[in-house]
Order: C-alpha cells, then structure tokens, then sequence
C-alpha cells in the first residue's frame, strides 16, 4: 500500500522572473501553479507519491535562481486504497 501526499507553498519569487520559474517548476512532476500574481507570488501545489519526491521540489524550489521565499501552507497524506474507497 503506498501514500499520495499533496501540498500546497507559497513562493515569493523576483517579478520579472515569475514567468521563468513558473515554467520551471509547471515542469516539475506533480507540480502546478494555479494561482500567481504579477507582483512575484505564486501558489504552488505539489502532489505525489512519495514523501521524498515532494521535499524533493520543496528543496529545488527554494533553491531557484530569484525565488526569494517559499513557505509550505499546507500538507496531507493518504493512503492509496483510502483515495480509491471514496
């Protein structure tokens, strides 16, 4: 039986480079940015199966050339045959 975690950040990022690290991180497995602002906010959602991969991101996130702040808002884990009964 395996989890599926998800989480949501907020990043703070250098606005004239929001559309760069919104592509970056949209190319990231299991993530999104569903809401962002032109001022250098993003909302990020991270989803996965493993714990490791999601701090996994966290961590590369927080790492990106102008990405200024990144803080996690939010996380959940499941376990699979949880999600698959409702």
């Amino acid at each position: 039986m395996s989890d599926f975690h998800v989480c949501s950040l907020i990043v703070y990022v250098v606005a004239e480079q929001l559309e760069s690290i919104k592509k970056t991180i949209e190319s990231l497995p299991g993530a999104e940015v569903p809401i962002f602002g032109e001022s250098g906010k993003l909302v990020v959602v991270l989803e996965g199966e493993q714990q490791n991969n999601i701090v996994g991101h966290f961590d590369l996130i927080k790492q990106l050339p102008g990405v200024l702040d990144t803080t996690l808002v939010y996380h959940q884990m499941e376990e699979q045959s949880e999600l698959k009964e409702a």
